[in-house]
């Protein structure tokens, strides 16, 4: 069942993740690593790998495939409180790897975790390599699709730019290539959002669709099948329905966010296997 935030609130020590550092461009990032089978990249939400994300990845990985979990922001590990989270948040929106406002631009972090997926395929293998982002770093899933090696994004509540509800992070001239690949190989991008989510809206959906058109695949969740007790961050801050697999989901039977945690499982390991 769904942890009740109730209770006394604890990190996660990530201990049962292999920590490494990985360079590229003269950038360096913590990637946190586990499992066996092809490699999954998860990309945390805002304010960055929380216990929640980290019991993503963990599904993942005991799915039977190796998950790359990137520290982009935040402190690794720790629950969401909402200064904490604000604070991150801020500095995120200020970064010179990120571009929160502003349509028709990928962030530039991106670069990097093409390059990741480069390594993480050439480390496991398998048909190639799935990308989820969620919140901030939704869009980035779809970018990666720049790379050959990545087969199976994932946007869960894609929120940038920030500043206009409608548009999408990514210039005109990569979205024509990622839309020339998925039909080139018969690709889909699956993408979440629950319902009256204000940073996640009905129009941004519409924009994918209309850039992607039948490769884009969108699930909409009812706002009622949202965790009511998410963690202080989410309930000061975001303030509505919003993340589907992680502080809003309830881990019982038969509930929506349940079954779109095991739809997007199985999507993963069925695009990334070997046949």
């Amino acid at each position: 069942m769904q942890n009740s935030f109730s209770e006394v609130p604890r990190d996660d020590p990530l201990d049962d993740f292999t920590r490494r550092l990985v360079t590229f461009d003269d950038t360096t990032h913590t990637v946190y690593v586990g499992g066996d089978g092809p490699a999954v990249i998860v990309m945390a939400e805002m304010p960055g790998i929380s216990p929640d994300v980290a019991r993503f990845a963990r599904w993942v990985r005991d799915a039977g495939l190796t998950v790359y979990l990137p520290s982009l922001f935040g402190r690794d590990g720790a629950y969401p409180h909402a200064d904490h989270g604000a604070t991150v948040f801020k500095r995120a929106c200020v970064s010179a790897e990120f571009r929160a406002f502003g349509a028709g631009r990928s962030s530039p972090v991106t670069r990097w975790l093409r390059a990741l997926a480069v390594i993480a395929h050439r480390e496991c293998g398998g048909r190639g390599v799935g990308a989820l982002g969620m919140c901030f770093t939704g869009n980035f899933a779809l970018t990666m699709m720049l790379e050959p090696a990545v087969l199976a994004p994932v946007l869960c509540q894609p929120s940038l730019p920030l500043d206009d509800p409608g548009a999408l992070e990514i210039s005109a001239t990569e979205l024509s290539a990622v839309r020339e690949r998925l039909d080139r190989e018969d690709l889909v991008v699956r993408a979440y959002r629950f319902e009256g989510d204000r940073f996640c809206t009905a129009q941004r959906f519409a924009a994918y669709a209309a850039a992607l058109g039948p490769r884009f695949e969108p699930r909409v969740l009812p706002a009622s099948a949202a965790n009511p007790a998410p963690p202080p961050f989410f309930e000061q801050h975001v303030g509505c329905a919003h993340s589907v697999v992680t502080a809003h989901l309830i881990d019982a039977a038969g509930e929506p966010t349940a079954q779109a945690r095991d739809d997007i499982i199985a999507f993963l390991v069925d695009r990334l296997h070997s046949r």
